[in-house]
């Protein structure tokens, strides 16, 4: 009996490992609403796939799970023209990849920005 619960304990962490999860919508123009729901892909879909498609202001948001073929396809045929109509299509395959990169920068940037104001603020001080 010892045996088979070590098996099964196994089993239930190799797939733990193994498998993906993607945030899926579709068709909304909100990224956090996007982000509210979450899935594990199920066999052949090993690739979260996120598309944009940009009409002037107005976007929409499809992300789902994918296969890497098909989503390296979209991925490929997505364009965006001089108006920046059109569409984009991103292929990751970690866990829950496909949450926005936009979003990420823009904390970046502010979290790089903020020691910078806060050493510019010493100096006037001290001078």
């Amino acid at each position: 009996m010892g045996n088979f619960s070590g098996l099964l304990v196994f089993l239930l962490t190799l797939h733990s490992v193994n498998s993906l999860k993607c945030y899926v919508c579709s068709s909304t123009s909100s990224n956090e609403y996007c982000n509210r729901n979450a899935e594990e892909c199920q066999a052949p879909h090993n690739t979260c796939m996120t598309t944009v498609d940009i009409q002037g202001e107005v976007k929409a948001i499809v992300k789902q799970c994918s296969s890497m073929k098909t989503c390296a396809g979209a991925e490929g045929s997505a364009s965006l023209d001089a108006n920046g109509n059109g569409n984009k299509v991103r292929c990751c395959s970690s866990y829950l990849c496909n949450i926005s990169t936009a979003t990420t920068i823009q904390l970046c940037v502010w979290l790089l920005g903020l020691p910078l104001c806060l050493l510019t603020l010493i100096i006037k001080q001290d001078g």
